[in-house]
């Protein structure tokens, strides 16, 4: 393995260091979280990239003048990057902390703690006005159309949010699994994907209540 790559993977999966190099921790984790967003968050807004796709060709049949693609993935990763940003120090603390407290019910408690948060949001009213958002991007973006590229690239960020809001409680889980965990990683993908396609709570009650089990189970086992 390269050397920039051996010592990014020991930044990130390291407890945060002491000093001068607590900045380079933060770049890599800031990087590992940015990359798992990509990764994770990227597929399920190809329906919305697809969206304004089409409402571009259609203007420019009209020869109208068109804001390139880009510019609107570039505003929606601009809010993951972010985002990333936030979660980045959420693991430099947890580090941190488990650095002074290694202890198995600790450690617990910290993933129940995560996994019911998760779980509970799944069932907010927020989660539902996020997901509805998510799952109809065509009234946004076309009530939203502008030539102009600041205001696209703004929509990119809006609808990075409304994307955000759907997620960031789910992205909790992957601190308790594990925060470069593969599986899970795939797993929140494909749930995302399949989430924001369908039509119905169905799928978002029942993730919710499974974290919600499995948060109350891992509390008992760690007591």
């Amino acid at each position: 393995m390269p050397v920039f790559l051996d010592r990014f993977f020991a930044l990130c999966l390291s407890p945060a260091p002491p000093g001068s190099l607590a900045s380079g921790a933060f770049a890599a984790l800031t990087l590992m979280w940015f990359l798992m967003s990509i990764a994770m968050m990227l597929p399920s807004a190809a329906p919305m990239i697809r969206t304004y796709c089409e409402i571009a060709d259609t203007a420019c049949r009209k020869r109208e003048p068109v804001v390139h693609p880009l510019v609107l993935v570039a505003g929606y990763l601009t809010t993951w990057l972010v985002a990333s940003a936030l979660f980045a120090a959420l693991t430099l603390l947890i580090h941190l902390f488990a650095a002074g407290i290694q202890t198995a019910p600790v450690e617990g408690l910290a993933g129940a703690l995560a996994l019911g948060l998760a779980g509970l949001y799944q069932f907010s009213g927020l989660k539902d006005a996020c997901l509805n958002n998510c799952r109809n991007p065509f009234s946004i973006l076309f009530g939203r159309w502008s030539p102009k590229p600041w205001r696209i690239f703004r929509l990119g960020i809006e609808q990075g949010l409304w994307c955000l809001g759907c997620c960031w409680a789910l992205m909790l889980v992957m601190f308790a699994v594990g925060i470069m965990n593969l599986f899970w990683m795939a797993l929140i993908a494909l749930f995302t994907l399949v989430e924001k396609q369908g039509t119905k709570r169905f799928s978002t009650r029942l993730a919710g209540a499974i974290l919600l089990v499995w948060a109350v189970a891992l509390l008992v086992s760690s007591a």
